[in-house]
């Protein structure tokens, strides 16, 4: 299996893996499965700032995780959003962790601060993995929204990157800033 950085023509794949989770859950508060177009541009859309990967194997993607932006002001760019989601044929095979721990050492080059992890509760297997990564709970969002017949909680975890201190930051460089061998160097550590 192999961490690769998508590409658009991956969204068919992706949208196979993440369409059980808006018609089927409450883990994702869209109601709508995005077609293959509005996927590819949010893939293209993501990969100007943020990495988007995909676990790959035999030409097959296996599961994705991204990042996005916590909020579109200045101030905030510093922090993000990750999200992963993994086919069902292929959960608790560790791709989750392999592309988190990816994800995780470039957001670090890039220079970011703090990842977000927005959890529709209760989800006992999401927030556990999360905490397994050093993810601490911060707030609970309360019947913030209603999908399938019901209301539902949102959770917010954090995970600190890298320490804030008094000093002027110097700003994230977007991941589309990073050299392709700097990206193949931490893609790597993650493929057998």
């Amino acid at each position: 299996m192999k961490i690769v950085v998508a590409t658009p023509d991956m969204a068919d794949q992706m949208l196979k893996i993440y369409a059980p989770f808006i018609t089927g859950s409450v883990v994702t508060f869209e109601t709508k499965l995005p077609d293959n177009d509005v996927f590819r541009k949010r893939i293209n859309s993501c990969l100007k700032r943020f990495p988007w990967l995909a676990a790959v194997q035999d030409g097959k993607v296996l599961g994705y995780a991204y990042a996005a932006a916590y909020r579109e002001r200045d101030a905030y760019q510093w922090a993000v959003e990750c999200s992963v989601y993994i086919d069902a044929d292929a959960k608790k095979a560790g791709i989750a962790t392999r592309l988190y721990n990816a994800l995780f050492d470039l957001l670090k080059l890039q220079g970011i601060y703090k990842v977000y992890a927005v959890i529709t509760t209760p989800n006992p297997e999401s927030v556990g993995f999360h905490e397994r990564f050093g993810f601490k709970w911060f707030a609970t969002y309360t019947q913030v929204g209603f999908k399938s017949g019901q209301w539902c909680d949102v959770g917010w975890w954090q995970l600190l990157l890298k320490e804030t201190g008094t000093d002027t930051p110097a700003p994230i460089r977007p991941f589309s800033a990073l050299s392709a061998e700097t990206i193949q160097s931490v893609l790597t550590r993650y493929t057998n």
